[in-house]
């Protein structure tokens, strides 16, 4: 079949206790909380755009599932390309308002799990990106490929630890033992973090090609701002377009669970919005498919600009 049903999967409710839930839901607050005061002096002329059209490429982006090996699928995260444009408080952000609005309006991930899902994406995820990525460019920078292979190595880096961060937490749930869960998890991820690392350096190689000030950090002040947002609009669009194309196959955290007896213990969502990324009353479902991405991409960007609006609003009348 060409075209099918999106069905990425973050940690749905069921997959871990209630204390666990509960404590990843208070460092992820935290950390959001955090991040909220930092980037008040972060948001330049072209952070506020690019924050906003970042956020909806990236929910695009994770519709489009790739095929990796065995029957099993991955997608992208988006840390490192969100933590090396924005900085990590700023991605911090970003991932926060993609992950919860997967699980709010499209029942991708449980509503107790969703402190997980960001602590797993939006903070492991970026901070991983952050580390790694700006080791790497100590040691690179002076080469002209250094971007590249930081990057590369910086957003592998990310599914690998936010797999390994996701096992460990069913482990201390009860739902699979370390001994089982990790390798299981980091082994999967380790491949599916190629195609990260892959769709990164493209990322990354396109945006030094065409616009360079948002790779290089500067402190000119940005007078096309507005060309990000095209730029940006246009690109997420392709993607929600060709969201139908993505493979069928579960993603990994999906297929550990299968394949280590615990898929069932993941409870149905509470509600329906346009669960599996698809829109309710739209029967083709290759346009309800496109619908849905466009309209997830919307609410993110409109989500992301207007924390960014607002705290850059912020940081001026103080």
């Amino acid at each position: 079949m060409l075209f099918s049903t999106v069905h990425p999967m973050h940690i749905p409710d069921g997959f871990l206790s209630v204390v666990v839930s509960v404590i990843l839901w208070i460092i992820s607050i935290s950390m959001i909380v955090i991040a909220l005061r930092k980037v008040k002096n972060e948001l330049g002329d072209k952070e506020v755009p690019l924050m906003g059209v970042l956020a909806a490429a990236i929910f695009a982006g994770q519709m489009l599932n790739f095929s990796v090996t065995g029957g099993t699928s991955g997608h992208l995260l988006g840390a490192a390309i969100a933590t090396i444009l924005l900085g990590p408080w700023t991605a911090v952000l970003v991932l926060t308002s993609v992950v919860s609005v997967q699980a709010l309006f499209f029942q991708d991930g449980g509503l107790l799990a969703l402190g997980a899902n960001i602590f797993n994406m939006a903070v492991v995820g970026v901070f991983t990106s952050y580390a790694i990525f700006k080791g790497l460019q100590s040691l690179l920078s002076k080469y002209k490929w250094g971007l590249l292979i930081s990057g590369f190595i910086a957003a592998w880096s990310s599914i690998l630890l936010a797999s390994l961060a996701c096992a460990l937490e069913l482990a201390l749930s009860g739902t699979s033992p370390a001994n089982i869960a990790i390798p299981a998890m980091g082994g999967i991820h380790a491949l599916i973090g190629i195609g990260e690392g892959l769709i990164t350096v493209g990322a990354l190689a396109f945006l030094y090609a065409t616009r360079k000030d948002l790779v290089e950090k500067t402190t000119a002040k940005v007078t096309n701002s507005k060309s990000i947002l095209i730029g940006g609009g246009v690109i997420t669009i392709i993607l929600a377009i060709l969201s139908p194309l993505a493979s069928s196959h579960p993603d990994g955290l999906e297929w550990v669970a299968e394949q280590k007896g615990f898929l069932e213990t993941a409870k149905e969502a509470l509600y329906n919005i346009m669960p599996d990324y698809t829109v309710p009353g739209i029967s083709d479902p290759t346009i309800s498919t496109i619908v849905a991405g466009i309209l997830g991409a919307i609410i993110v960007f409109g989500i992301a600009w207007g924390v960014a609006r607002a705290e850059k609003r912020q940081s001026v009348n103080q």
